[in-house]
């Protein structure tokens, strides 16, 4: 899997922005379609804030046929943490997204992902001086990327 893109101290008004610039980071990539943005907020409006998996935490992604056009994982953190409506983890100031372009990569990539962030991801991004640290935590943490 590739990384492919961190932003720092993203400014979002609110979950729906958020969402938006994490995915839009992977549509300006070439890694998903330009729907994509709207898709995964979709995620969202449908389902409930179920993306959001730790405190503060929150996974951004659609469905592969709803863009993916290639294996990518982005980070952003957010300049002030914005509400999901989860009732145990929210505010979310940090953004991982990725996109797929077939089901059995998406199974995959939610499966290293999930790995990387029990082994502490979240608090090693947190840590990280800037964009350029963002980076490289989500690089060495999907070594295979």
């Amino acid at each position: 899997m590739t990384v492919t893109v961190a932003a720092d101290g993203v400014a979002a008004a609110g979950w729906r922005e958020a969402v938006r610039e994490a995915a839009s980071a992977l549509v300006g990539a070439g890694a998903a379609g330009e729907g994509y943005p709207d898709a995964c907020v979709r995620v969202v409006e449908e389902n409930g804030p179920y993306i959001v998996l730790a405190k503060g935490l929150a996974l951004v992604h659609a469905r592969p046929e709803e863009g993916g056009l290639a294996v990518r994982v982005g980070v952003t953190r957010l300049a002030a943490p914005v509400e999901f409506g989860h009732p145990d983890n929210d505010p979310v100031d940090l953004l991982l997204s990725f996109c797929t372009p077939d089901p059995g990569v998406h199974v995959g990539t939610l499966a290293a992902l999930a790995r990387a962030l029990s082994a502490g991801l979240a608090d090693r991004l947190r840590a990280a001086p800037d964009r350029e640290g963002l980076a490289r935590a989500l690089k060495e943490a999907l070594p295979d990327g």
